[in-house]
């Protein structure tokens, strides 16, 4: 349920709508705009009767939530939401650009790339310190090593830094380095990391599950804004299906989707969808035409000498290239690079 106060609405109006919500055993979000302070209550609606609210001379209007994704709903917040990190955003007309290695190596490594993503146009800075892998023989990353080398890149180049969490006991770490905690696939309805990362006033990539409907993934979203955090952004980076010509499929048309069902900014991972270096730039074109709000690009340097996901990684001056091109999607659909 919302409840819109009118313009003037005190302090103390909202104080005493939030108490009778929280006396009902629901819990009061409180958005204050401009013109307009919005209240959310979230729970079990049958406990509250909207006729409560709506006589009340500071109520504007009280307006059910039908989808079960309240807080991260465009019912719930009209404008989308942009995020800021670092004087970095997310969201509105300029996309954001994460790029840089599937896995942190090294120490030069990771301030070469850094530098090269920089100079080309990235705005945050991506690499794995903890990586999930399908073998458990492959490499795991460099952990809190890598963690350092990410933070040094980050110093030396300006952008704010993206990394993975895999498990609530390495949060306080990871936390302590990243400027923006990403949750995996693999990870998406893992409720007891969603819930820890809510806690965090830090944002956080929710990448869509492997085999997800967009239903589940923004229920997912919604684990994370219940606990307070509403710093969510979403990535496609494709879904399982019966084709095995790409590593995943790009569910393009989820863009669109989430961004009519929800405020939150969407960005993309043709990296991950394609698997293959040769299909990031049109994946990548494709999902600013469709309203992405930014994209995740893995470069690295020696793409044939990577621990992981070499394959589908860019060499940084094929990723340059990629974006000048792509500055002139992101014109004819009103948006910047």
């Amino acid at each position: 349920m919302i409840i819109v106060l009118r313009a003037g609405a005190t302090d103390q109006d909202v104080r005493q709508i939030e108490e009778t919500i929280k006396g009902k055993g629901l819990t009061a979000h409180i958005s204050r705009g401009v013109e307009r302070t919005i209240i959310g209550a979230i729970g079990d609606e049958r406990n509250l009767d909207p006729d409560a609210f709506e006589g009340l001379p500071v109520v504007e209007k009280v307006l059910r939530i039908l989808a079960p994704f309240k807080l991260v709903s465009r019912e719930f917040q009209k404008e989308g939401t942009v995020i800021t990190v670092n004087g970095k955003r997310v969201g509105g007309k300029a996309l954001a650009l994460f790029a840089g290695p599937c896995s942190v190596e090294g120490r030069d490594m990771m301030t070469q790339i850094g530098e090269r993503v920089a100079s080309a146009g990235a705005t945050f800075l991506r690499g794995g310190a903890f990586k999930p892998r399908t073998s458990p023989y492959a490499f795991q990353g460099l952990g809190e090593e890598g963690l350092k080398y990410l933070a040094e890149a980050r110093d030396r180049t300006g952008l704010p830094v993206a990394t993975e969490l895999m498990d609530p006991r390495d949060l306080d770490l990871v936390a302590r380095y990243a400027d923006v905690i990403q949750i995996g696939a693999r990870n998406m309805q893992n409720f007891r990391l969603l819930t820890e990362v809510g806690k965090l006033d830090k944002p956080v990539i929710l990448k869509r599950g492997m085999s997800a409907t967009i239903q589940e993934w923004l229920m997912s979203a919604e684990y994370i804004a219940s606990e307070g955090n509403q710093k969510i952004i979403l990535c496609e980076r494709g879904i399982r299906t019966y084709e095995t010509a790409t590593r995943n499929t790009f569910d393009v048309s989820s863009i669109p989707v989430v961004k009519s069902l929800s405020h939150l900014p969407v960005i993309a991972d043709p990296s991950h969808a394609a698997g293959k270096m040769a299909l990031v730039e049109p994946l990548a074109a494709a999902a600013i035409a469709a309203g992405a709000d930014g994209l995740m690009v893995e470069v690295h340097h020696q793409p044939e000498k990577a621990l992981s996901d070499g394959p589908q990684s860019l060499r940084p001056d094929a990723f340059t290239q990629m974006i000048g091109r792509l500055r002139k999607v992101a014109e004819a659909v009103g948006r910047t690079i």
